[in-house]
């Protein structure tokens, strides 16, 4: 079970800090876009190294790997950056900042696609999950708002982080770059509440798949909730060696 109570004391250690000194936000911010766009694109089966992806968001291209590949790396920067001012605007969650997101993701790479729902039906490979009919994709959407201006309200931050995540990811609403637009989301929602952004690794890739497979088919989220909750925790591990913080005077 997450202990929400010890990420909320973790939190208000680091609030405690705040603002922090202007060099240490710069270079957690640089390692963080690398780290996560690295990750969140090596899910989806980039072949780009971390290495590779920092040459890439450099402008360099890399022989041997794809201009897709490149694109990927430079798209989901940008939307990253686009995240970020949506919490400046303070503004909740529309179906427009979802598409936009989107579009972002896939801006010269399938741009008849980007930022558009679906019209096709799609399966998930290697999940038992069988996304809706793409007929109600629209209606779907529209209550995954619905749900996120009611009950997602009473939620803890990173369950509703996490839950609209996972919910997005089970309409799959768009054709591709759903898992990317969704690791937006979950982060999107926590930096607005104070969190610092996560990054999901590849390593985690099959337990994160397993779990999202069983919220999807069975409705049980635990598993799901509990991978969030840890990676939640380990966000807050460079804030700390940054500001010189000893782990054993953290809480």
């Amino acid at each position: 079970m997450v202990d929400y109570k010890k990420l909320e004391q973790l939190k208000q250690k680091l609030d405690s800090y705040r603002p922090l000194p202007l060099e240490v936000v710069n270079n957690l911010h640089e390692d963080l876009i690398l780290r996560w766009t690295y990750n969140s694109n090596a899910i989806e089966g980039s072949t780009l190294t971390l290495k590779e992806t920092k040459v890439a968001l450099e402008g360099i291209t890399i022989g041997g790997k794809t201009m897709k590949e490149h694109f990927e790396a430079i798209n989901h920067r940008e939307a990253i950056y686009f995240v970020e001012n949506l919490v400046k605007a303070n503004e909740p969650l529309t179906e427009w900042q979802i598409k936009s997101i989107h579009q972002l993701i896939l801006k010269n790479i399938d741009d008849p696609h980007a930022g558009v729902y679906r019209k096709t039906n799609v399966i998930i490979s290697g999940a038992d999950h069988i996304p809706p009919d793409a007929l109600q994709v629209e209606s779907e959407m529209q209550n995954f708002i619905g749900w996120y201006e009611t009950e997602a309200k009473n939620l803890h931050p990173v369950e509703r982080a996490a839950r609209v995540h996972v919910d997005f990811v089970k309409i799959h609403p768009f054709v591709d770059g759903n898992g990317r637009t969704s690791r937006l989301l979950m982060n999107l929602e926590l930096i607005k509440d104070g969190f610092p952004p996560v990054v999901l690794t590849v390593e985690k890739r099959l337990e994160y798949y397993e779990a999202l497979d069983l919220a999807h088919t069975q409705g049980k989220y635990i598993q799901f909730f509990d991978l969030v909750g840890d990676i939640v925790e380990s966000s807050f591990k460079p804030y700390w060696y940054a500001l010189g913080i000893k782990p054993g005077g953290i809480i």
